[in-house]
This record gives structure tokens, sequence and C-alpha cells, in this order.
């Protein structure tokens, strides 16, 4: 890569662009002097020298060699950070950036993100579904992640578990060992559950932690339509115990139950041999096809959440019923975009009501 050498005259008196803070970021990462840069860039060396002492950070690096993966941390030039201090420098003098008129909201946006666990699609779509603030300081999804980039809210990357690198699943086509179905096939469900257009049609599944047969396990159910989800600790992945969760949790629901529960699909498990039984005269319940997990995808991305608490391979014997309740309600009190950013439990309230009118 080569430059042609510049005077500095022509660009005397003016601030750096971004677009110069990333050509300074790149031409430092090809070992350019700051002296250098500056004749590249036709800016003076002292300007140069103070923008990459302002924007310089310590970076995590991850490198993986035979097999393991090192953490290692280096400094280096970054464009975004040298941006952040510019704005920060130049808060009070000239046109104020908006971020620094809405202390309020950036407070309110760091809490949930921080101890409610939040992402910046739900503060920013709750905050604008419930009219928290006023919608000129709400910022959009973009903004709210550049300012988390720059350092402007107390939120950092390495917070927001949403944007960690996932891998993309590969449907397998392997075939598999038969396997019966313990009673009625999902095929036989009504269309209108596949749409979700009625409440009261629930998935059941269990979170098991570690592969011990006498560890505990978590009962899960979840409401296909508005999300809400029951938890329930049970003493292992057995039909006895999920049959013992199923006739508490119908003593627990008292007369409501027949309104809150229609029919409930689960997949192939031993432990919901007695699941029929359990219902019979109380629900219709279906069973999905074996190695079929999509057929039930609510719970399959309900786990999710509970996974950023309990972690796999941790003993359920250990968790709390206690904890379990918390998990529960965090996980009904979270905005969903789906839900237009209301909360699984203010969809369940407002369904449940609506279904006790019409009956």
């Amino acid at each position: 890569m080569t430059h042609s050498n510049h005077t500095t005259s022509a660009r005397k008196g003016k601030h750096l662009s971004y677009s110069e803070r990333s050509q300074i970021a790149i031409l430092k990462q090809e070992n350019y002097s700051n002296r250098r840069i500056a004749s590249v860039l036709e800016r003076a060396p002292q300007t140069i020298n103070n923008e990459v002492k302002r924007g310089t950070v310590t970076q995590l690096k991850r490198q993986k060699q035979k097999g393991k993966v090192y953490d290692y941390y280096t400094e280096a030039y970054d464009a975004d950070a040298g941006q952040a201090a510019y704005d920060r420098h130049r808060l009070n003098c000239g046109r104020r950036p908006k971020w620094a008129d809405i202390d309020t909201f950036i407070e309110w946006a760091d809490d949930k993100m921080l101890l409610d666990k939040w992402s910046p699609d739900a503060v920013t779509g709750f905050a604008l579904e419930h009219e928290l603030f006023d919608r000129a300081i709400i910022p959009s999804i973009t903004t709210l992640y550049n300012w988390i980039d720059k350092g402007i809210m107390r939120t950092t990357n390495l917070d927001l578990l949403e944007k960690l690198s996932r891998k993309p699943k590969v449907s397998s086509l392997k075939k598999r060992p038969n396997k019966r179905i313990l009673g009625q096939s999902i095929d036989k469900r009504p269309k209108e559950i596949d749409s979700r257009e009625t409440f009261g049609h629930w998935e059941i599944d269990t979170v098991v932690g570690n592969k011990e047969k006498t560890d505990a396990v978590l009962l899960t159910l979840v409401e296909r339509q508005t999300r809400f989800e029951v938890i329930m600790k049970v003493n292992g992945k057995d039909q006895y115990s999920v049959d013992e969760a199923i006739y508490s949790l119908q003593e627990r629901a008292g007369d409501d139950f027949s309104t809150m529960f229609k029919t409930i699909t689960s997949d192939n498990g031993s432990e919901f041999a007695g699941l029929h039984e359990a219902l019979k005269d109380t629900l219709d319940v279906y069973f999905s096809h074996p190695y079929a997990s999509f057929e039930r995808g609510t719970s399959e991305n309900q786990h999710k959440f509970i996974r950023r608490f309990i972690p796999k391979g941790k003993s359920m014997g250990q968790v709390l019923e206690s904890q379990c309740l918390r998990i529960q309600q965090w996980m009904n009190d979270y905005p969903r975009k789906i839900l237009d950013y209301k909360t699984p439990h203010e969809c369940f309230v407002n369904a449940l009501r609506l279904e006790k009118q019409v009956a």
C-alpha cells in the first residue's frame, strides 16, 4: 500500500471525521507511524498523536491453536473509541449529540440491560409501546447499539447475550431408529393451534442439568399464543414425577384450569407416557413426531432464556424453587417483539380475561 506525501496546510483547523478515524485504524494495523499517517491524511502530526492516544483501547483477542483456545489482551487504536472520546469532548461546545440530553432514558436503559437482562430491542420497543419517554428522545435500535459500541452507555457488548455469535443449526436428514408415538399425533392437532389464533394451547418439556439419572429436572409449560411460561422443579425425569406435577398444577389453577388449558403438546419422552391418562376427560394431549423438536419451537426458544440463568451441566438439584420462580417471573415480564413489545404476563392476563367473558 503506497501513499504520496502531502502538506498539512489544506486541512488545518478542521476536526477529524469518522472516515478519517477509520483510515487511521487501518493504517495502524499496517504499522504506519503517526507521522506517516499525518502525511497520508494531510494532518498535523500532533493531531494524529492526540487522536491515537485518545482512541487506543485494550482489546480481548481469541486465538485457536492445536485445538485449544487462548485469550490475550492487546492495545490498538479503535475508530469508534476515538469518535466516542471526541463526542464527549464536544459536549460543552457546539451542538450537543442527541444522547447528551436524555440522561434519564440512558440510565433507565442501562438498568434494564444490566440488571434485568433486557436486549436493546426490548428496551426501545417497550419504551415506545408504553410511552415511557418523549418519542423524540427514544433512539432507534441501531442507534442504541452504536451508543453501546462507542462507550456512551454503561452497558458493554459483553453484557449483551443476543450479540454473541451463534452457530446456525444444520438440519440432519440421517435415518433415525423407529420410535413409537405415545398417543394422539400432532398431525391431528387443529390448524388454528398451529397459527396461534386461539388461547390455551400449551407445549410441555423438560430441562435437564447434568446427565445423572437421579438429578432433578425442570418441567416447563409455555402457552403458545402469549408465550407465558410455567416452570416447576420435579424430582426426576420420570413419569411419576411429571404426573405429580400435573396434578399439582391442576390443584393450583382450580376452576380456571379448563379455561387456561385446552390442549398440551409433548414430545415422546418416556416421562410423558402418562400424560394422556393424567389429563383424560380434561383436555386433548398431542405428541410431536420423534426427533422433530422444531414442532415444539416455542419450548425450544423459551429454554434459551432459562439457560441464561442455569447453564448446561449444572445440577438441577442445586437450583432452589425460589430461583425457578424468579426465572419464571423474569421470562413473563420480558417484552417480546413478537407480542408488539408487550410482556407475556400482560398478554396472558388479557387473554384469560377474554376467555372468561366468552365462557
